[in-house]
């Protein structure tokens, strides 16, 4: 048993955001049919690399899905797609706003088919609002949600993070969206549209940032590998690397200057107050002692005094980790033309429904007969008709 088994979700999404949020979906155990316009997902063509003419960056967001083309501006495709909905629990898309509107698929269309429908809309700033019909892009959102401005070292221009991040928190907020539709439907016996953006994502997770800001008036500004309220708790450069150090508390400073052999310095800053209010002078110290010992060693010194603290991995170090291969985050799975893959683990551990990796990212249209067999009123000859009139594909 997992979690969402018998969960059906209809999946317009494509490029990150929402191909995330539905891979959740079917690691979870959702039956996930991910619709696609007969060019297919963007981000199929989107490389190099490629694994055996299967774009990496697909393969990435994709598995554990079924692949189904619908030509969605074909009026059978159109009634083909809300003959489905009559049969599933989910339909997840990040078009920009209006889009399924003018198709014709609008929330209130969907709901007349099927009251309890969840719509999980996806997208740059949100249904409502005077940006709503701006496009929405992970680095727009990174810039305008105030992560860009925070990120980086002082005195140099702002730098967005190493990855999606916008993208996929929202994507995260989706899949918590649709599980809290599910729960009250359980309740109420409706369904209800489920609205996240990437702007949005961006403002709830400055937390602290916001709060001290509201608090001082005054912008954050970037650290570099620092935190605004706490020292040290950051990046240090060692003779052959970098590491993390989080000194988090007056106990732990007492043991990091023990390691350090420097108790006189325990004495001059007693408080992290103190350590804030001198950041620059004493983080210049700290790093000349820090840059005499490799990455390792100091790590070792460190945790043996129970000081939280590691080092900073290259993706050939990581996915050779002992914790990450205990935690299963890495999984070969097998693919149909590309052969064994590999991809991340699923991040969520239940002991009673866990999630699983059931299958490899779909080719295009590798489920189109499948689905229509299964789902639709469709006869063989039915399918065939429309495979030659192009308003599906497999």
């Amino acid at each position: 048993m997992q979690a969402l088994q018998g969960i059906r979700v209809l999946d317009l999404t494509r490029i990150l955001s929402g191909p995330y949020c539905t891979m959740t979906l079917a690691d979870m155990g959702a039956e996930v049919i991910k619709i696609e316009p007969p060019g297919g997902d963007d981000t199929r063509k989107w490389g190099p690399p490629f694994v055996h003419d299967e774009s990496a960056y697909f393969l990435s967001v994709n598995r554990g899905k079924k692949s189904l083309v619908i030509n969605l501006k074909e009026e059978k495709g159109k009634q083909l797609f809300l003959s489905m909905v009559e049969n599933a629990d989910v339909v997840v898309e990040n078009f920009r706003p209006g889009t399924l509107a003018r198709l014709g698929l609008s929330y209130e269309v969907l709901k007349a088919k099927n009251s309890q429908i969840i719509l999980a809309s996806i997208s740059g700033y949100g249904q409502t609002g005077p940006y709503a019909q701006k496009p929405g892009y992970d680095v727009i959102a990174q810039g305008i949600g105030g992560l860009t401005s925070v990120t980086g070292e002082p005195g140099k221009p702002p730098v967005k993070a190493g990855f999606s991040i916008a993208d996929i928190g929202t994507g995260m907020w989706a899949v918590i969206g649709i599980q809290c539709a599910l729960l009250a439907r359980e309740k109420c016996g409706e369904g209800q549209w489920v609205d996240t953006s990437l702007l949005d994502t961006m403002i709830s997770w400055q937390t602290y940032l916001a709060g001290n800001y509201f608090a001082s008036g005054e912008n954050p500004m970037p650290q570099g590998g620092a935190h605004p309220n706490i020292v040290p708790y950051q990046l240090f450069e060692s003779s052959d690397g970098y590491f993390n150090v989080a000194v988090g508390n007056d106990q732990l400073w007492k043991r990091f200057c023990r390691c350090i052999n420097d108790e006189q310095l325990e004495q001059q800053y007693p408080s992290n107050k103190d350590r804030v209010e001198n950041r620059t002078i004493l983080v210049n110290y700290l790093q000349e002692i820090l840059y005499k010992k490799t990455t390792k060693e100091w790590v070792d010194i460190f945790e043996a005094e129970g000081i939280p603290c590691g080092p900073v991995l290259n993706f050939d170090e990581i996915y050779s980790n002992e914790q990450v291969l205990a935690r299963e985050q890495l999984v070969e799975i097998e693919h149909p033309t590309a052969g064994k893959i590999k991809t991340t683990g699923i991040p969520v551990k239940l002991t009673e429904t866990p999630g699983k990796i059931t299958s490899a990212p779909p080719t295009l249209g590798q489920h189109t007969k499948e689905v229509l067999t299964n789902l639709t009123n469709l006869n063989e000859e039915d399918i065939e008709k429309l495979l030659e009139e192009e308003v599906v594909k497999n």
